[in-house]
């Protein structure tokens, strides 16, 4: 029996692995799997995918932080800053570059003068040649402690698998499989991955992603063979196609006590690492509440992960001012996603009942070019960007800020953008047109949603996981 291990050290990777059809179908063809996930929450994670040859370990997150912290520690904090922003430039760079400037803006003049701006000429090495970023990979080599030797030891696995090519902490799993000489791949579980991370944090042979769009970010950006990348789909959006995790309007509903007779306009937050969501926030419950919209409506908040974070504080306080909108207007209510525990937080797939129902009963989901515009045409839904920025951001000493209207040409919203199958707002009366337009004609763009879909995520029949499945078992040989 083959046996392979796989690192799910988020919530996506909880989702994409263990909430579709990549693990049964790799169980029902007779493999044995290790799931090796956040250490405080395993126990909980086992009980409620329990099965036959699905064994769950902890990820030794704890173990791995500290090596990073103890060990070289600003060595190893500077080849994660390369990896990160060291991309070919044969791809677009932009949601790269702003993390330069980010780490720039967040640290005092010892450190530029120290570290950024010799690392810049490194940047610029990396960007323009393959042999400076194959080298950047084969450097990192050295930082690969035997964290996980009575696993390896134990187990024998034939195939390591993990949610980045060694992007987070995994890479010292990856780095200690290809040390050990055993095969490892990795798949892409977000949207942006390819393009907003981008040279491995290990020696990773394959990979499987979204869509040809991800494949040339994969092969052009970061070098990939493209004979060893596989174009599997996202095999955590079948559950949406198939409609498995749809609740009935009427409960939706009720849950939220929401009015089935107003229209419902669902706002997801995102991108506050850079920027308040607070002006968009507060623009659509205005219009709610002042019934100046086409049609009466009413406003669903959907809160950020990170609005759950207690530190930095302004990611509390942002989160404090949406109750207080919750309580001062009509027609206006909050949704935050639920917690799993542990490093996973509010990552762990444990709403996506909720996820789903919101953006198919919505008649307009708004966001901040999230991945949930992906998962919005999925439902084909409409969805407008919406970008209303505060002056100075966040306005906080060492915290970096970002105009909303200034990340239109990262790739992803690029090409959300290029698609047409939603609509860009960067003030209150672009937002209240591009409402009224939806609120109106909700087939409005849809042609272009389904486009839209089709380029980034490729299949669309519910087979994404299946055929994940067989591309991890080709690689077994079996």
């Amino acid at each position: 029996m083959k046996r392979i291990f796989i690192s799910a050290d988020h919530g996506m990777a909880i989702i994409y692995f263990l909430q579709s059809d990549v693990v049964p179908t790799l169980l029902q063809a007779g493999v044995e799997i290790v799931v090796l996930t956040d250490d405080d929450t395993k126990e909980k994670i086992a009980q409620r995918f329990a099965q036959a040859h699905l064994t769950f370990e902890g990820l030794r997150l704890k173990q791995a932080n500290d090596y990073a912290k103890k060990v070289q520690p600003r060595l190893q904090w500077l080849l994660g800053y390369l990896r990160r922003v060291g991309g070919s430039r044969h791809i677009n760079t932009e949601a790269m570059d702003s993390h330069i400037w980010e780490v720039w803006a967040e640290n005092g003049w010892k450190f530029r003068l120290g570290i950024w701006i010799p690392s810049a000429l490194m940047i610029l090495l990396l960007r323009n040649f393959s042999w400076a970023r194959k080298l950047l990979v084969k450097i990192q080599n050295r930082f690969t402690p035997n964290i996980y030797a009575d696993l390896f030891d134990q187990y024998k696995p034939d195939l390591v698998i993990a949610s980045t090519p060694g992007w987070r902490m995994d890479r010292y799993l990856l780095r200690e499989s290809a040390k050990r000489g055993i095969p490892n791949m990795t798949v892409i579980v977000g949207w942006d991955n390819s393009s907003s991370y981008n040279i491995s944090g290990a020696d990773v042979q394959s990979a499987t992603c979204w869509s040809q769009l991800q494949k040339d970010e994969l092969v052009y950006g970061s070098d990939w063979k493209p004979e060893n990348v596989n174009i599997g789909g996202i095999p955590s959006y079948d559950g949406y196609f198939r409609k498995q995790w749809l609740m009935p309007r009427a409960e939706y509903f009720k849950l939220h006590g929401l009015d089935p007779s107003r229209k419902l306009i669902s706002y997801a937050s995102s991108f506050v690492h850079f920027a308040p969501n607070f002006p968009n926030i507060e623009a659509l419950a205005k219009l709610v509440s002042s019934d100046s919209l086409a049609e009466p409506a009413q406003l669903l908040i959907r809160l950020h992960p990170s609005h759950f974070q207690d530190k930095p504080k302004i990611f509390v306080e942002e989160r404090e001012r949406v109750f207080e909108l919750e309580q001062k207007y009509p027609h206006v209510h909050v949704v935050q996603p639920v917690a799993l525990g542990g490093s996973l937080g509010y990552y762990g797939g444990e709403d996506m009942d909720e996820k789903s129902s919101m953006m198919a009963y919505s008649d307009v989901v708004v966001t901040v070019y999230s991945t949930m515009l992906v998962e919005t045409a999925v439902h084909d839904t409409p969805m407008i960007a919406a970008t209303i920025d505060t002056p100075g951001g966040w306005n906080k000493p060492n915290k970096f800020s970002l105009s909303l209207k200034e990340i239109g040409a990262w790739p992803t919203h690029q090409r959300f953008r290029l698609a047409k199958a939603g609509r860009v707002a960067t003030n209150l009366e672009q937002l209240k047109e591009a409402l009224n337009l939806y609120l109106k004609d909700k087939t409005l763009d849809s042609a272009e949603r389904r486009k839209f879909i089709e380029d980034e995520i490729t299949f669309t029949d519910a087979s994404s996981g299946e055929r994940t499945a067989k591309f991890i078992l080709k690689t077994l040989n079996l």
